[in-house]
C-alpha cells in the first residue's frame, strides 16, 4: 500500500507541477503585467480604464446584451427541457428536439456571425425567402439571435439532466390535493429546478459575456469588452498594460458567477428515491409544447441552413444554381488541407493530454488516500480554470511564453486548451471513479498486484466511457474554440477558427463555410463513433 501511496502522490505532483507552470505562472504573470505603467508599478492602467468612455461602454454593453440572452436562453431551455421530460411526446421525436437542440456545439461561434449575415442580410436566404428583413443583423439584435443560439445548448443540458431526477410522482400528489393547472406547474417543475435555473442563468450570462467570435463577426459598432479587448492587443497600437487591465476585469463577472453558483446549489431538490413513472398525456401540453419546440429548433436550423446552401451555388446570390465547383475547389485547395490539418493535430494531441492530466487528477481526488488539502487543491483547480475566460488564459499565455522556444508552436495551443477545457472532464472521470467498488485496489493489493496493474486492468475498463466521453470533450473543444488560442497562432499554426477569423477581412464567406462544414462533419463523426463506444461500455459496467 505504501507503494501505491507513492505512485499517486507521483500523480498528484505531476497534476500540481502542469498547473502551477501552466496557469498560476501565466496569470501571475497577467496580473503583474496589469500593474506596469512605463516600467513601473502602479494602478495607472486601471485609472485609465475607468476612465475610459470606450471601455466603460463596451462593459456596459457586455452587461445588457449577455444579461437579456441568458434569461431569454434560460426561457428556451426550460420549455424544451420541459417538453423532452414532462410531456407525452413520441419517445423519437423527444430524442429529436434534444439531439438539434445541442446541435450548434459542434460549430464556432465565429460562424455563428456568418450564419446570421447570410440569412438576415439585405439578400440573405431567410430575407429573400419571407421578402423582407426580420432583423438589423449587425449589432444588438444580431448578436443576441447568436449569443441565444450559442448558449441555449449548455443551459438545456444543465436543466434537462436536473429534470430526470424530478420525481414525477408529485404531479399526481398535486393533483390530488385539488391544486389547479399553474400551481402544479410551479410546484412541480418549476421549483424543484430553482437552483439549476439559476445556474444556468449564470452560466448563459458568463458565456455570452466573454465570448468573442459573435461579436467578432456581427458586432458592428455595438462594443463589448472581448472586442474591446482584443483591439488593445492587437490594434494598430498595441497596448499590453491596458489589455492585461482589461483582461483581469473580464475576470470578475465569472468569479461571481462561481459564488453564485455555489449559492444556488442550496435550492437543488434532493430525492430519497426517483420515480420514473410515465407522464399522463395531456393533448393541449404535448400540442403547445411540441408545436413550441419545433418552432424553436426549426428556427435554429433555418439559421444555420445557408450554410448547406452557399458552398453548392454557383455564384450566391446571383447564380442560384447547384453547383460543385466551388466546393471542390476550396476543399481540393492547398491551404485549406493543410490548416485542417493543424486543427486535426492540435484536438488529437489536446484529447490525448487533456484526458491523461485530468483522468490523473481525478484518480488522485476520488481513489487515493491523499488529504483534503490535496483534495481540495484539485478541486480548486477545476473551480479556477471554469472561471477564467479562454482570451483572459490565452493572453496570459501570450505574456508568459513569448520568447521562449514554446511560442508559435502547436504544444503552446494544446497546452491552453488543455488547461482551459480542464474543468468538465476532470468532473466527469471523479464523478465515475467515486461510484466505483473503493476495495478494488485494496484487493489487487492483498494479490500482488501492482496500483498500476490494477488501474490497467480494473480501474480504467470499468470507467472506459467515462475516458472516450472525457475525450471526446477535448477533442470536440479544441476544434471550435478561437478565445482561448487568437493570441497564441502564427502563420505556421493557423488552425481552422483563426483562418476563419482571417478571411472575414476578405470577405470570403464561401471559403468560410466549407471550412465550417469540415469542422461540424469532424465533431459528429467523432461523437458519433466515440459516444456510440462509450455507450456499450456503460452497458457493459
Amino acid at each position: 500500500m505504501h507503494k501505491t501511496q507513492i505512485e499517486i502522490r507521483g500523480v498528484f505532483w505531476a497534476v500540481a507541477l502542469v498547473f502551477s507552470v501552466f496557469l498560476v505562472l501565466p496569470m501571475a504573470l497577467l496580473l503583474g503585467k496589469s500593474f506596469l505603467v512605463g516600467g513601473e508599478s502602479g494602478l495607472g492602467n486601471y485609472t485609465a480604464m475607468l476612465a475610459s468612455p470606450a471601455f466603460l461602454e463596451s462593459f456596459r454593453n457586455s452587461f445588457l446584451i449577455s444579461g437579456i440572452s441568458a434569461a431569454l436562453t434560460t426561457a428556451l431551455a426550460f420549455f424544451l427541457a420541459y417538453a423532452v421530460n414532462n410531456t407525452g411526446l413520441p419517445p423519437l421525436f423527444r430524442k429529436f428536439i434534444a439531439g438539434m437542440t445541442v446541435a450548434p456545439m459542434f460549430l464556432p461561434t465565429i460562424t455563428y456571425g456568418f450564419v446570421i449575415i447570410y440569412s438576415f442580410g439585405r439578400e440573405g436566404l431567410l430575407t429573400r425567402l419571407l421578402g423582407f428583413q426580420v432583423l438589423d443583423i449587425y449589432g444588438f439584435q444580431g448578436m443576441l439571435l447568436g449569443y441565444t443560439i450559442y448558449t441555449l445548448p449548455v443551459a438545456f443540458l444543465l436543466i434537462n439532466n436536473t429534470f430526470k431526477y424530478v420525481d414525477k410522482n408529485f404531479v399526481i400528489v398535486s393533483k390530488v390535493m385539488g391544486d389547479g393547472p399553474v400551481r402544479t406547474f410551479l410546484g412541480t417543475a418549476v421549483r424543484p429546478l430553482v437552483g439549476t435555473l439559476g445556474a444556468a442563468l449564470i452560466q448563459s450570462f458568463t458565456l455570452s459575456f466573454t465570448d468573442f467570435g459573435i461579436p467578432a463577426s456581427i458586432g458592428g459598432s455595438f462594443d463589448v469588452v472581448a472586442i474591446h479587448l482584443y483591439n488593445e492587443m492587437l490594434g494598430a497600437i498595441p497596448n499590453f498594460g491596458g489589455g492585461a487591465a482589461v483582461a483581469v476585469s473580464m475576470l470578475l463577472p465569472s468569479i461571481i458567477s462561481i459564488l453564485l453558483i455555489n449559492y444556488l446549489e442550496r435550492y437543488n431538490f434532493r430525492y430519497n428515491r426517483i420515480c420514473r413513472q410515465d407522464i399522463v398525456k395531456s393533448r393541449l401540453r404535448d400540442a403547445v409544447c411540441g408545436a413550441g419546440s419545433l418552432a424553436v429548433i426549426g428556427t435554429i436550423a433555418a439559421v444555420f441552413a445557408v450554410m448547406f446552401v452557399v458552398p453548392f451555388v454557383r455564384n450566391w446570390p446571383y447564380e442560384v444554381e447547384f453547383s460543385l465547383e466551388r466546393f471542390m475547389r476550396i476543399l481540393s485547395s492547398r491551404g485549406l488541407l493543410s490548416i485542417y490539418g493543424n486543427s486535426l493535430w492540435v484536438a488529437l494531441l489536446t484529447a490525448l493530454l487533456g484526458t491523461l492530466l485530468s483522468y490523473g487528477a481525478a484518480l488522485a481526488s476520488a481513489r487515493s488516500g491523499l488529504g483534503r488539502v490535496a483534495r481540495g487543491a484539485i478541486d480548486g483547480i477545476a473551480v479556477v480554470t471554469n472561471t477564467i475566460p479562454g482570451m483572459v488564459l490565452g493572453l496570459a499565455f501570450l505574456f508568459a511564453f513569448t520568447g521562449t522556444s514554446l511560442q508559435n508552436t502547436f504544444l503552446i495551443l494544446v497546452l491552453c486548451n488543455v488547461v482551459h477545457f480542464f474543468t468538465t472532464p476532470y468532473l466527469m472521470g471523479k464523478s465515475s471513479l467515486e461510484k466505483m467498488n473503493k476495495g478494488w485496489e485494496a484487493t489487487a493489493a492483498l494479490m500482488g498486484d501492482s496500483w498500476l496493474k490494477t488501474l490497467c486492468r480494473v480501474v480504467v475498463p470499468n470507467s472506459l466511457g467515462t475516458v472516450l466521453e472525457m475525450f471526446s470533450y477535448y477533442f470536440i473543444n479544441s476544434m471550435i474554440t478561437i478565445s482561448a488560442v487568437i493570441f497564441l497562432v502564427g502563420a505556421r499554426t493557423a488552425v481552422l477558427t483563426t483562418k476563419i477569423k482571417e478571411l472575414q477581412h476578405y470577405a470570403q464567406f464561401d471559403s468560410i463555410f466549407v471550412m465550417s462544414l469540415l469542422i461540424l462533419a469532424t465533431n459528429i463523426l467523432v461523437r458519433v463513433i466515440l459516444g456510440g463506444i462509450a455507450a456499450r461500455c456503460t452497458k457493459k459496467q
